[in-house]
């Protein structure tokens, strides 16, 4: 008995390792919409701006200040500090809350998108 409950074990935890290995472990939401609609322009990188600047620690960042990013003047010198409920009006219509900005995505629709995305960029350090 003790050796099919090893044996059953063992073969759960090399299935487990596969699974790891290859992938095939479920992303979690807000890591999904950043691959999908984020990270063709952003990184999570620390100090890697792409066509946009780093999302790295953006949670809790004042706006306009990654260092190497050209940012528009209204991104600069808006005083926006990203907490959650900021990014939240942010990513819902980005050029209706900061006129002026060059972020040409047309924003996340669904409230439940939006919390999970920034859910995840809150663990991006």
């Amino acid at each position: 008995m003790a050796d099919k409950i090893y044996s059953m074990i063992a073969l759960l935890l090399v299935a487990w390792l596969t699974m790891l290995s290859t992938g095939a472990v479920a992303e979690e939401p807000g890591e999904t919409l950043f691959k999908k609609n984020c990270a063709i322009c952003h990184t999570l990188e620390a100090g890697k701006n792409k066509i946009g600047p780093s999302l790295a620690g953006v949670v809790g960042r004042k706006a306009g200040s990654v260092p190497g990013f050209a940012y528009s003047a209204a991104n600069k010198n808006s005083g926006d500090i990203w907490d959650a409920q900021t990014l939240d009006t942010y990513l819902a219509d980005p050029r209706k809350f900061m006129p002026g900005t060059k972020m040409v995505f047309a924003g996340l629709k669904t409230p439940e998108d939006r919390k999970a995305l920034i859910e995840y960029l809150k663990e991006q350090h």
